[in-house]
């Protein structure tokens, strides 16, 4: 099951790369920072920090511009090549140390980082008491885990909209051609999350529910939207409907500048090693 969820990960980012950023990063929570700055500021005081899922590299390139002081260490895993290039282009990610891999095996020697950040990608990952085991050998005790977990849509809004239309639409692509059940429900619940990594040798979690607020223009919030996994399969004539769909009957969400109200929860989970 695990290799099923990779190769269709590992083929839809090479498709799309840059996609969940393209998605979530003009995004801003009620103190106006980003789930990327929001995790940034989780190992402010860190030194040596893995970006696991590193996609193509937005949240390293945040780390790597801090003010002040020596420049971090700086590592990112991803399964796709294809963002990893788009990384290696971004100001400071140059010199990280970049890896095409899997959080079940990290290339890595024992605790040698004092903080890890996965972005939308740990709760994606299968095998997951292989990976908090392989978190917990990487990070030196005392080490800080952070990590922005998906928390579904805010009610009422595009996303809501846009998952109404198109759940349909999923549920008729054929058995064979579905994504596949993608990571581990448990990471979506504190008391999950506590279920795989407390026995790994992490604290207790640190769980916090935040709205991010990805209002904008129309066009904008189609790639949030359509940055959904399951429209992956859907065929192009498909989704340009959906596409219409969605625009006609979001208009009428619209504000009176024209943007469309647009909101999601992301859960932050920090755990310390």
């Amino acid at each position: 099951m695990t290799t099923d969820q990779e190769e269709f990960l590992r083929a839809f980012h090479a498709a799309h790369p840059a996609v969940t950023a393209r998605a979530m990063a003009h995004g801003r929570a009620e103190d106006g920072r980003s789930g990327y700055r929001i995790l940034r500021d989780r190992v402010a005081a860190c030194e040596r920090v893995l970006d696991l899922g590193c996609g193509d590299g937005l949240l390293l390139e945040l780390l790597a511009g801090r003010d002040g002081g020596a420049p971090r260490e700086l590592a990112g895993l991803d399964l796709s090549a294809e963002e990893l290039t788009l990384a290696r282009r971004r100001p400071g990610v140059g010199r990280a140390d970049l890896r095409v891999g899997r959080a079940q095996q990290l290339p890595f020697q024992d605790g040698w980082f004092d903080g890890c950040v996965s972005h939308m990608a740990l709760m994606l990952m299968g095998e997951a008491e292989q990976v908090a085991a392989e978190l917990a050998r990487v990070l030196e005790p005392g080490g800080t885990l952070a990590a922005v977990l998906g928390g579904g849509a805010a009610g009422g809004e595009a996303c809501e909209l846009f998952l109404r239309l198109a759940k349909p639409l999923f549920l008729a692509v054929p058995e064979e051609q579905r994504i596949p059940r993608l990571g581990d429900r448990r990471l979506r619940t504190a008391e999950g999350f506590d279920e795989v990594f407390r026995p790994a040798g992490f604290g207790p979690v640190e769980w916090e529910t935040v709205r991010i607020d990805l209002t904008g223009p129309p066009e904008q919030v189609w790639r949030t939207v359509a940055a959904y996994y399951d429209a992956g399969p859907l065929d192009a004539s498909v989704l340009a409907e959906l596409r219409a769909r969605f625009e006609a009957e979001s208009a009428a969400l619209a504000l009176p500048d024209g943007r469309i109200p647009c909101g999601m929860h992301l859960h932050v989970a920090t755990a310390r090693r």
